[in-house]
């Protein structure tokens, strides 16, 4: 037989039929990519949103968001979709438990089991107030006017309950909130939390009893052109790859993803605050490159991040571990006084490493240093309780944040614009279940840190020479590529060897801080 023959033989000749569970699979994945494209439009008038929008178009915003949540949470709760997760479970059980579509049919099936338990008009109803809510934020912040959000926040706190009242027997009203994803309930996350005040509050007390560093030199005028031409050269040194990604503005910075190959990172400037879209934009690097290390053989809904905290640990990783390392500026330093040569040409390495790590006791979460941020979090999540337990309500809420930071921290806001008005979340959403993901990443970033840095102990030198290739290595291949196959403590173990822990977090903090304040 010639060769032209065999070719001829093999293009008629009739193709494997697929097994009934490959049938299946096949219909599943295809439902499931039709409800991530949908969710993928949303998300594109989110980011427009946030960043281009002209304010009248925020009412036809709010109605067409809501819509497309609407029709993808009925595609989400489809019966047709809980009847092949019911054909397809004899497969699965043939499956080794890490194989990708074990895993996926063990994700969707918890993602179904709750999906189905919240009505699609709940969730566009959801969806159209907390678009309304943030238009309003964007505001009443810089108008220090809470009392327009008032009724906005207690919408919010009732949709939040009624969403928690889809799963009757929980522990407590916040658990639904935080969902199965972050791996902890509110009576795990006190305990945590505790743990960690009880090291953190003393370690604060003496460096900040100590003289405070200097940091008059983030305080300059530094135009916004090279603030953000040296942030994205940065963020393209650590991975970014702006084929697929840009970098856009906006009033709180945020990562979105609309593709595989279409991750979007946002930033905000200040041209009297250097440090504010440096590390604002590296932060929402960190989550980029989670999203866009994700293997491409995961189908949705395994194409994301495990969870909000093991997201978190990555933006934290390479804002904090990284980019606040003296480490990292003895290579970096020389090229951003380049760019502002007239603000730093006198000053000196080390003035600039204790500028950008300055312990301080400050009204504003997002600006705190590694030391006295999760207190900024646990009074964001104490307070969070007692409004969904009943035991605080919206109208007492400023006073009993403002009591809160006086009593934690220190310090008290002249008004409500940086005090309860300050943090986007409780205004562009549910209220409840969402700030305890930045302490599980501080805790998470120091030990997948600590982890890279054994498997790969040249890192550190490979940062100090402007080389990146091998920590983005090693999280890719170790966290980023796995997306959603995981749960948090498997992950974790898997990454590391050992379950999550503060001691790799608290031996960070307390080795680089001592050394700084000399305490």
């Amino acid at each position: 037989m010639t060769t032209a023959t065999k070719i001829r033989a093999a293009a008629t000749s009739p193709k494997p039929r697929k097994t009934p569970a490959e049938t299946h699979l096949q219909a599943l994945k295809e439902r499931l990519q039709e409800i991530s494209d949908i969710a993928s439009a949303a998300a594109v008038l989110s980011w427009d949103q946030s960043t281009y929008m002209p304010a009248g178009g925020a009412v036809a915003r709010g109605r067409q968001m809501a819509r497309l949540s609407e029709i993808a949470h009925k595609k989400r709760i489809d019966a047709a979709i809980g009847r092949l997760l019911d054909k397809l479970e004899p497969h699965a059980a043939t499956l080794p438990p890490d194989h990708d579509d074990a895993c996926l049919l063990r994700v969707l099936r918890r993602d179904y089991e709750r999906s189905i338990r919240v009505p699609a008009e709940f969730v566009a109803r959801s969806s159209a107030a907390a678009s309304a809510s943030y238009n309003a934020w964007t505001v009443a912040r810089p108008a220090n006017d809470f009392a327009s959000m008032r009724p906005h926040l207690e919408q919010a706190l009732g949709l939040s309950r009624e969403y928690a009242g889809f799963f009757p027997g929980a522990a407590h009203i916040m658990d639904p909130l935080i969902g199965p994803d972050e791996g902890v309930t509110v009576a795990e996350t006190r305990a945590l939390f505790g743990k960690l005040r009880a090291e953190l509050v003393p370690l604060a007390a003496k460096i900040t009893a100590a003289p405070i560093a200097d940091d008059g030199c983030l305080r300059k005028n530094y135009p916004e052109a090279p603030q953000l031409a040296f942030a994205i050269k940065i963020a393209q040194d650590f991975g970014y790859d702006l084929n697929r990604g840009r970098l856009d503005k906006t009033a709180h910075p945020f990562m979105t993803g609309f593709a595989r190959d279409d991750i979007r990172i946002t930033t905000r400037v200040r041209e009297d605050d250097l440090s504010d879209a440096l590390f604002s934009t590296w932060h929402e690097t960190g989550h980029a490159l989670y999203e866009l290390g994700v293997s491409h053989d995961l189908s949705p809904p395994l194409d994301g991040g495990t969870s909000a905290g093991v997201h978190e640990s990555q933006s934290r990783l390479w804002e904090n571990l990284v980019a606040r390392s003296r480490d990292f500026w003895v290579h970096s330093y020389p090229q951003l006084q380049a760019a502002f040569p007239k603000q730093l040409k006198e000053i000196s390495l080390d003035t600039f490493y204790r500028a950008i790590n300055k312990v301080e006791r400050t009204l504003i979460r997002t600006d705190a240093d590694e030391v006295t941020y999760n207190l900024h979090v646990m009074i964001r999540f104490d307070l969070e309780c007692e409004l969904l337990e009943g035991k605080l309500s919206v109208e007492d809420l400023p006073e009993a944040w403002h009591a809160r930071y006086q009593s934690d921290l220190g310090v008290r806001a002249l008004d409500d614009r940086d005090g309860v008005l300050q943090d986007v979340h409780w205004f562009a959403g549910g209220l409840g279940g969402s700030f305890q993901g930045y302490t599980i990443g501080n805790i998470l970033s120091a030990q997948f840190f600590e982890a890279a840095l054994k498997a790969k102990p040249g890192i550190k030198k490979d940062i100090a020479k402007g080389e990146f290739q091998a920590l983005h290595g090693w999280l890719k291949t170790n966290i980023y590529q796995h997306g959603r196959k995981f749960g948090v403590d498997a992950l974790v173990a898997r990454a590391t060897g050992k379950p999550l822990s503060i001691e790799p977090y608290m031996s960070y903090l307390t080795t680089k801080y001592k050394a700084l304040y000399a305490i």
